[in-house]
C-alpha cells in the first residue's frame, strides 16, 4: 500500500491501526525522498489525528500469557537439542505449532496475567511441555518444502539466540529504548 492509500483508508474508517502505522513508518524509513503528494497525505493524517477525526488504535491492550509460557518451554527444549546435536530448529514454527494446540490465556492487567500464569503452571504445564515436544518432533521430521520462504517480518536466522531476539523484538518493540542524554 502507498501512504496515500493508507491515509484514505484511515480517513474512511476513522481509525489508524498499528499495522497501518507500521507500514507508513516502513515507507518513510526506506524512501530517500517522499513525493509532495505523500507529504500532503501525511499532513492530512496528522490533522485528522489531532482533531479526532481519526483515532490511533493502541498497539496491544492485552497479552496472551500462553505465548510467554510456550516460548519459555520451547527455548529451553530447543537449546538443549541444538547444544547436543547439529540440528537447527525454527523456534517460531515450534511456538506457533504448539500455540495452535493450546488454549489462549489472555489478560488485560498484571494481576490477571499473574493469575493466568499460576493457573497455567498448575493445570497446563504438562500439556504445554507435551505440545512443545510434539512441535519439535514435527519440526525435526519436516522436509524443507519451500527453502525460499521467510518468517513474518524477519530474515531467517539459524541460531536460537537470533530467533529469540527477533521474537522478543516483535512482541516487545519498546523493551530496550535508547537512553536519552
Amino acid at each position: 500500500m502507498t501512504i496515500e492509500e493508507i491515509v484514505e483508508q484511515a480517513l474512511s474508517n476513522g481509525y489508524l491501526t498499528p499495522t497501518m502505522e507500521a507500514e507508513v513508518g516502513r515507507i518513510c524509513d526506506h524512501a530517500a525522498d517522499l513525493a509532495v503528494q505523500e507529504y500532503q497525505s501525511l499532513d492530512r493524517l496528522m490533522g485528522a489525528l489531532l482533531t479526532g477525526q481519526v483515532v490511533a488504535v493502541p498497539r496491544k491492550q492485552f497479552i496472551n500469557v500462553m505465548e510467554e509460557l510456550v516460548l519459555t518451554e520451547a527455548i529451553t527444549r530447543v537449546s538443549e537439542i541444538e547444544a547436543s546435536s547439529d540440528q537447527t530448529l525454527d523456534l517460531g514454527d515450534i511456538a506457533a505449532y504448539a500455540l495452535n494446540r493450546l488454549p489462549p490465556l489472555y489478560a488485560t492487567t498484571e494481576e490477571g496475567a499473574t493469575y493466568q500464569r499460576h493457573r497455567a503452571i498448575e493445570e497446563l504445564s504438562d500439556l504445554i511441555a507435551q505440545q512443545v515436544m510434539a512441535a519439535i518432533s514435527r519440526n525435526l521430521d519436516q522436509p524443507e518444502f519451500f527453502p525460499e520462504r521467510h518468517a513474518i517480518g524477519t530474515h531467517e536466522q539459524a541460531d536460537v539466540v537470533g530467533q529469540m531476539s527477533s521474537l522478543l523484538q516483535a512482541y516487545a518493540p519498546k523493551f530496550e529504548e535508547p537512553v536519552k542524554v
